[in-house]
């Protein structure tokens, strides 16, 4: 007799990716509406050119972003590589000749790992990891700084290590045009590499750099302790030592 096991019980890992509009809350209702269906448009003309089933992935939609859990059998090389080109391609073509307000640009996230179904949509890190690579700053910065790209993309340190490094077997990836950064969302602490299909590692190094602390602003006192001339005396810290240090220092 064969033991039964539960679908959940297996652990099996799958790439897991996440696409998200840049500034979509700036757009009303129609617009949204409009970008909603063009999002899931060149994301199903990407996957077809790229000779992917998209009626094969399981799919959460959120409005403004799409994640994706990718089936098993999905060759993680025609993902990062060719998948990537062709969207940013589509998002060329969809954007050519529009004013800056109506372009779409997205941010693209990719990772493999464990992605469960639940309750409210997915459990397992994959989906978590890949939430905070779509979040992180330098992706933002990367996105918000390069005016003439339509697509910024981040890829987990595994996938890098596991997919890029290799050359995705024919895909034509090239390791040295990603840029690795360290991603700090939430609780989530890990490496992630930054890579612009239009831009190499010297336009994008600068741009994921961690800005420097601005060395005019005078450090804020943190306690201070003052006795006026009635004999009273004052103790404070943070906010409150900040205003006591202005009316008892200036």
């Amino acid at each position: 007799m064969k033991p039964h096991f539960d679908a959940q019980e297996i652990i099996t890992r799958h790439l897991c990716m996440a696409a998200d509009v840049e500034k979509y809350s700036r757009l009303d209702t129609p617009a949204q509406e409009a970008f909603q269906s063009d999002l899931v448009r060149v994301l199903e003309e990407a996957a077809v050119l790229s000779g992917l089933d998209r009626t094969s992935w399981e799919r959460q939609p959120q409005g403004d972003q799409e994640f994706a859990v990718l089936p098993l059998e999905t060759r993680e090389p025609l993902v990062v590589g060719s998948f990537v080109r062709n969207l940013a391609v589509r998002l060329g073509e969809r954007n050519a000749n529009l004013a800056e307000g109506a372009r779409m640009r997205l941010r693209l996230a990719i990772d493999f790992g464990v992605a469960r179904t639940a309750a409210l949509g997915y459990s397992g890190p994959a989906p978590v990891s890949v939430a905070r690579y779509l979040n992180a700053s330098q992706l933002k910065r990367v996105l918000g700084t390069l005016d003439s790209t339509d697509l910024a993309v981040i890829v987990s340190d595994r996938v890098y290590q596991d997919v890029v490094r290799l050359r995705g077997e024919g895909e034509g990836l090239d390791p040295d045009r990603y840029v690795r950064v360290h991603v700090q969302e939430k609780e989530f602490s890990g490496y992630g590499w930054v890579h612009v299909p239009e831009h190499g590692p010297e336009e994008l190094e600068p741009l994921v750099a961690d800005p420097k602390p601005d060395s005019a602003a005078a450090p804020a006192p943190t306690h201070v302790v003052k006795g006026n001339r009635d004999g009273v005396f004052h103790f404070g810290s943070g906010d409150a030592a900040r205003t006591m240090h202005k009316k008892y220092y200036r």
